[in-house]
């Protein structure tokens, strides 16, 4: 059985995860022990708050580093904030202009929605994006995406967006006012946006996948 690290840094969500995980299949420790997380065969790195409640939670349990580490040397999966912690900065909680340094393991940044966008149906975006939303774009081929159909509904709740550098990571979008990076993949690594243990049977398919991914 998969043992899969649920990396706890106090950003709350973890239950729902963790269960979802354990329904496909999965082995979870909930931990934020640097031995338990290089010990696992897999990460998966969720996140539901603010980004420098994040970045501070990480430092002050020592796992910071651990993460970057595991980045290198076994399969990880980030989910909302995670994903967001990934990119180079964020303007969320920014306590300079610079914005709110994160992990930096991918170029890019993560960017604000502006609540001035039209959404398709022309009106107005809500900020935040709360709720369920198409993606698009994905390569269902790709053992991540299989059993996962183009323009499935997954959950979003958020309020800001990954902006990557190279679009080449990106593995799916979404339309909320701006097309913009739903999921990216590379190499061992693998991050939604969106909430795939809030998704029902399409979230559930996709962290199967990830349980199942074999790299």
């Amino acid at each position: 059985m998969t043992k899969i690290a649920l990396l706890d840094y106090g950003m709350g969500n973890l239950h729902s995860v963790a269960k979802a995980l354990e329904y496909v299949g999965a082995d979870v420790v909930v931990t934020n022990q640097p031995q338990q997380i290089e010990s696992a065969d897999k990460l998966l790195f969720p996140g539901v708050g603010a980004m420098h409640d994040c970045m501070l939670g990480m430092h002050e349990a020592g796992i910071d580093d651990v993460v970057r580490n595991a980045i290198f040397n076994k399969p990880v999966m980030a989910i909302c904030v995670g994903m967001q912690a990934l990119f180079e900065y964020s303007e969320e909680n920014s306590q300079n202009a610079d914005g709110t340094p994160c992990l930096g393991l991918l170029k890019g940044q993560v960017k604000k929605f502006d609540p001035n966008w039209i959404d398709e149906q022309g009106n107005r975006i809500k900020v935040p994006h709360m709720g369920w939303n198409t993606i698009s774009g994905m390569d269902t081929a790709h053992p991540l995406w299989q059993g996962v159909d183009e323009h499935t509904h997954f959950y979003f709740v958020h309020s800001y967006y990954c902006q990557p550098e190279d679009n080449r990571i990106v593995s799916a979008r979404c339309d909320y006012g701006v097309e913009f990076c739903a999921s990216v993949i590379k190499d061992n690594l693998f991050a939604t946006q969106f909430h795939p243990e809030k998704s029902h049977k399409a979230g559930l398919q996709l962290l199967k996948n990830f349980v199942e991914w074999d790299i």
